[in-house]
């Protein structure tokens, strides 16, 4: 379990995280969500000892990552996949880790296997493309198979084979009772990947539910009717204060395709059977990423393109 309470964390008269507290649940997914400089590395950062806050704890299953006996074997991590010496090998990087925590030289070759390097474990680091550097990375956080584990944007620069894999890891893990955080910027992917969700802005908490929750209080939401009297129902559905737009064209066999806003799924359906319509499709539409943008859309720091901050002497406020 990791538990934030109160955290506090300024860069000069940058405030990077604010008073923040949030729990970490074990045998879930948890998603960790937020635009650029939100404060989601710089929390993690602080959840492992790398920064100090200027109020409130950060801890591990009860205590400071400081104070961890054997950290590799509680706590696995990966804040920068390319903060490797680029003239080490992949096996000699891990194996160096390895040596710090009294591993034996046969879970080097496991975690080699299991993310896929094998074949290219005698390499240079340095050679490795950002996907191969993402999954050396996530080697070394499962090193010591731990329960605990952070993961800054894993799939950063992995093929949609290597996103699918560690997607399938991480419910893997969770399943099997560890405690996963991990932060991405892609909502598509938090969608199917997190169980639950924790979303910053400007250092603060802005909520913390489940994905299917945060999805469904939403206030962006459309419905998917297919109907053969698509004319008529869309009539109908603007008389009633909606609004109905048709989907493509009409297709040659099969009904047309309507989006319905500014109402429900169950108030279209009670329309569509007071004027006796046959509908083919009744799907009510909500995305993560429309509920992201509108949690977040008074927390864009830098503007929805603006550069992340790297403040190169006292660090990250992603």
């Amino acid at each position: 379990m990791i538990e934030v309470r109160d955290l506090t964390k300024r860069y000069g008269e940058k405030l990077a995280v604010d008073h923040l507290s949030f729990t970490v649940q074990p045998g879930r997914v948890t998603g960790f969500l937020g635009p650029n400089g939100a404060g989601k590395s710089t929390t993690m950062r602080l959840i492992l000892g790398l920064d100090y806050p200027n109020s409130g704890t950060a801890t591990i299953n009860g205590r400071h990552y400081r104070d961890l006996p054997d950290p590799l074997h509680a706590v696995g991590a990966l804040l920068e996949a390319k903060s490797v010496h680029p003239g080490r090998t992949a096996r000699n990087h891990l194996w160096f880790l390895a040596q710090t925590q009294g591993l034996p030289h046969s879970r080097v070759d496991e975690v080699l296997t299991l993310v896929g390097l094998r074949q290219v474990a005698n390499k240079r680091v340095g050679t490795f493309s950002l996907g191969m550097s993402q999954r050396l990375g996530i080697a070394a956080a499962l090193l010591g198979d731990p329960q605990v584990l952070l993961l800054d944007e894993p799939v950063n620069g992995l093929d949609p084979e290597g996103v699918l894999w560690v997607r399938n890891l991480m419910k893997q893990l969770a399943a099997e009772g560890r405690t996963i955080l991990v932060s991405s910027h892609l909502m598509n992917e938090m969608a199917v990947t997190a169980d639950y969700l924790i979303v910053i802005g400007r250092g603060r908490l802005i909520t913390q539910s489940t994905t299917e929750d945060v999805i469904a209080r939403s206030t962006d939401k459309s419905v998917r009717v297919r109907t053969p009297d698509a004319a008529k129902l869309a009539q109908l559905i603007t008389e009633a204060g909606g609004a109905a737009s048709p989907v493509g064209a009409a297709p040659a066999n099969g009904a047309p395709l309507l989006t319905v806003t500014g109402m429900d799924a169950a108030r279209v359906g009670e329309i569509a059977a007071s004027a006796s319509i046959v509908l083919h499709e009744l799907t009510p539409v909500a995305s993560l990423e429309d509920a992201y943008m509108e949690l977040t859309s008074g927390s864009l720091e830098f503007g929805q393109h603006g550069p992340e901050p790297v403040n190169a002497t006292q660090g990250r406020t992603r």
